[in-house]
């Protein structure tokens, strides 16, 4: 019952986006069609998950035992970057294609604060191994669920009449706005859980 509350939770309640307001930059600049979406989606879910166990286990291995928690953020920041580009360089020699569909998003996924966030949400919370990963990828999930709604809904929007002064990145912020008080609707939800 405890991992299905971290899953709602993560994915709806606290939504990264539209709760914590982090991976704003990616979700603007890739949500105006529904396949990059899709392909951001899925880089976040893999670096994401890879990266949280590897931060995980850099913190209670090193870190926390010899007492250099003040480089956490600065470690994670170079094991992500580090992460992103092993990935990219395994992908470009294992599977070309993927590389091909997912190799203009991993640049990107560098900087995502989302990544760096959950990285540190999972010490904060004093997750254990299991708990973060399940975490790691119900948030990112919810990254996922976020974009694609969004862009989506920005598809149907360029088809639209909008007025000019609205055109562009003002009704996406108005739009993310509504849907992000459509996701507090889930509030209530963690109470269940707890």
């Amino acid at each position: 019952m405890e991992y299905i509350g971290i899953i709602i939770v993560a994915i709806f309640v606290n939504n990264i986006v539209y709760s914590q307001f982090l991976g704003i930059c990616p979700f603007l600049g890739v949500s105006k069609k529904v396949d990059t979406a899709i392909g951001m989606g899925l880089a976040v879910t893999f670096v994401l998950t890879i990266s949280t166990i590897v931060t995980f286990l850099l913190q209670k291995g090193i870190l926390e035992p010899f007492g250099l928690e003040y480089l956490q953020t600065i470690s994670f920041i170079l094991v992500i970057a580090a992460l992103v580009q092993m990935v990219e360089i395994i992908l470009k020699k294992v599977s070309p294609s993927l590389y091909q569909a997912l190799g203009v998003f991993l640049p990107l996924i560098t900087t995502n604060c989302a990544i760096l966030g959950v990285a540190i949400l999972v010490i904060q919370k004093d997750f254990n191994l299991l708990q973060s990963v399940v975490f790691a990828i119900s948030t990112s999930i919810g990254f996922a669920l976020a974009l694609i709604i969004f862009s989506g809904i920005r598809e149907q929007l360029a088809l639209t009449k909008v007025p000019k002064a609205m055109q562009g990145i003002p009704i996406a912020l108005i739009t993310a706005g509504i849907i992000a008080m459509a996701f507090m609707g889930f509030s209530g939800i963690d109470q269940v859980f707890k």
